[in-house]
């Protein structure tokens, strides 16, 4: 297999520059001793830290941001990279989020495979503290993982910073409570990925925390390539009657709307538990970009009587009911979601029509709190 190597580039405030240090440096390989894998955290600072010789990162320059580049490699070197980002904001106040991320961490590298030159590249947000968190957790979780990996830090204040311009007029729309609260942008960076993140980072995967995976996280990557024409975003539909309760007004007004009802015919929304975003195609899709302008969120809020409040979700909902092609759309097995908290508040009687999921599952999400099933 070679000599696995993982990287921690912390993406410094404002521009994304990046600090590196080496987490692990050991022998992959199925005969390897792992008892013997050198865990020692090299706290050499440095803007390059010896990132080329590795073979998984790339040289700053001039205090520019480098993302660590698109799938096809685009620094120089052959290895592909495949993204996938987690928020992981407030984690060091939180044993219960720290238990799920043990989950989703551990049966991540237990089931993922990856081939000679390829790079997998987890992205978190996070605040300083969670970090630090972060970084410990990560020796011991990374530490049988026998393919390439680098692991990079977003500071989640430089972020918001950054979003809360793009997405303030629509947090209205699609937040708790009243009002357009500046921390609360986090929620939208899905939305707006594309703005924040480099140019040569074009296809990237969010994830939740609370997810437990069942098979090789490689093969949801190529999901990407089944993307129909159109389409910005892979995404999975809700599995409760959340917007059959949220649509309530425009579902009263239109009785034979598919708004809200379950699928196949339905329109039931999404679930932003596992998200692929084709940054580039966000890009370039027109459609999509005048979807982000107020005037026009402020009208399809209108149009639909819609008033939410989990964010990103909303969003991607309530577009999907107007323009559905902007949206891949993956089983329901990539994001099996277990919540069932609508089955004892009022949905009882149609609950299982949206909760149903056939297929084998790839991942578990165990939203509101529930427990994963054992494997």
């Amino acid at each position: 297999m070679g000599v696995l190597r993982g990287l921690v580039r912390i993406m410094e405030r404002q521009n994304f520059s990046s600090t590196t240090k080496r987490i692990k440096q050991s022998q992959a390989g199925h005969n390897a001793n792992r008892n013997d894998a050198d865990l020692t955290l090299d706290t050499r600072v440095s803007q390059t830290a010896d990132t080329e010789e590795q073979g998984g990162g790339e040289r700053d320059a001039g205090g520019e941001s480098h993302s660590p580049g698109s799938r096809t490699g685009d620094r120089g070197t052959a290895d592909q990279r495949y993204h996938a980002l987690m928020m992981f904001t407030k984690v060091d106040r939180s044993r219960s989020l720290q238990d799920k991320f043990k989950v989703a961490m551990l049966s991540m590298v237990r089931h993922a495979h990856f081939l000679e030159g390829e790079v997998l590249v987890l992205h978190f947000v996070s605040d300083q503290a969670s970090k630090e968190l972060g970084e410990r957790m990560l020796r011991d979780f990374l530490i049988d993982a026998t393919f390439k990996y680098e692991v990079l830090f977003h500071d989640v204040a430089a972020l918001t910073q950054k979003l809360f311009p793009i997405v303030e007029a629509m947090q209205k729309h699609f937040s708790a409570g009243s009002g357009a609260y500046y921390s609360d942008a986090i929620f939208f960076l899905s939305v707006a990925m594309h703005h924040i993140m480099p140019e040569g980072l074009t296809r990237i995967v969010q994830l939740d925390l609370d997810l437990k995976y069942r098979t090789n996280i490689r093969d949801l990557f190529q999901e990407f390539d089944r993307f129909p024409p159109g389409a910005v975003i892979g995404i999975t539909r809700e599995m409760q009657p959340v917007y059959r309760h949220t649509f309530w007004q425009y579902r009263k007004e239109n009785p034979k709307t598919r708004v809200g009802e379950p699928s196949p015919d339905g329109l039931p929304g999404f679930n932003s538990g596992v998200m692929l975003l084709d940054l580039a195609a966000m890009r370039a899709s027109v459609l999509y970009n005048q979807l982000l302008e107020p005037s026009n969120v402020a009208k399809l809020a209108d149009q639909y009587r819609f008033r939410g409040h989990l964010g990103d979700q909303d969003f991607f909902t309530m577009i999907g009911m107007e323009h559905p092609d902007l949206f891949h759309s993956l089983a329901c097995g990539w994001n099996r979601q277990l919540c069932t908290w609508w089955r004892d508040h009022g949905y009882g009687d149609v609950f299982q029509l949206y909760y149903r999921c056939d297929g084998p599952v790839y991942i578990y999400h165990g939203n509101c709190n529930s427990p994963i099933p054992d494997d």
